[in-house]
């Protein structure tokens, strides 16, 4: 779908319209993204990366950070890298501890069609940690990709391993699979787009210890905005 105007400028609209009805800017943001077509800003701002190539960047035993601050389509976009692992023959698995199936399922739906949306695996399982993710990619084809949505919470509860020590073990078998692991990230709410118009490694908001070192390839959005770099 095209927009009426670039991102930034739709955005300088809803900033406007949220000084003057006096909103909330983010009931600004998506009252702009339904007159353009989008039920929600972070579906119009997800649109507006539609041609990334993300899949293309990435290979055998690559381990991606995907972040971005809320509402600004992060992981519409990792959906997104799945249906195109899946339309060029790959298996393809979501790992979720924030959505419900049928959520995820109606994100799906708003990028691809049932048949595209039903090979995507999603598993919604409280188990969800590095050891269960690898009990399910056990013997998975080189170049599955599989997203884990998301990172800060993959330690939240105590019987599970600390982050660092999950992400080292996944590293591992990333490496010696060939699945590639992209791992969707909250951004610190202290990242001020008004100094750096995207986020980057120091943004992002890590409650617990980790190496960042452990990954290879980092993908920050905002603002409809996309930066990727290899971090190796």
């Amino acid at each position: 779908m095209t927009l009426s105007a670039p991102i930034h400028r739709l955005k300088r609209r809803a900033r406007l319209l949220a000084r003057d009805r006096d909103i909330p800017l983010h009931a600004a943001l998506d009252h702009v993204a339904r007159l353009e077509g989008f039920a929600t800003w972070s579906l119009l701002s997800a649109s507006a990366t539609t041609d990334t190539g993300l899949l293309s960047r990435l290979g055998e035993g690559d381990m991606l950070l995907l972040g971005a601050r809320p509402a600004q389509g992060k992981t519409l976009l990792g959906l997104r890298l799945l249906l195109d692992a899946a339309r060029a023959g790959r298996r393809s698995a979501f790992f979720t501890l924030e959505f419900s199936e049928a959520q995820t399922r109606t994100h799906l739906r708003r990028l691809a069609t049932d048949a595209q949306a039903a090979a995507i695996e999603i598993d919604t399982s409280d188990d969800i940690c590095a050891d269960y993710v690898m009990r399910r990619l056990s013997g998975a084809s080189r170049g599955t990709v599989a997203v884990i949505d998301y990172l800060q919470i993959l330690d939240q509860h105590r019987s599970k391993p600390a982050l660092g020590e999950q992400i080292v073990t996944l590293r591992a078998f990333a490496r010696s699979s060939g699945v590639i692991l992209a791992f969707i990230a909250q951004i610190d709410r202290s990242y001020d787009p008004t100094r750096e118009p995207l986020p980057d490694l120091a943004d992002i908001r890590l409650p617990n210890p980790l190496d960042m070192a452990l990954f290879s390839k980092a993908c920050f959005l905002h603002a409809g905005r996309m930066r990727f770099r290899p971090l190796m």
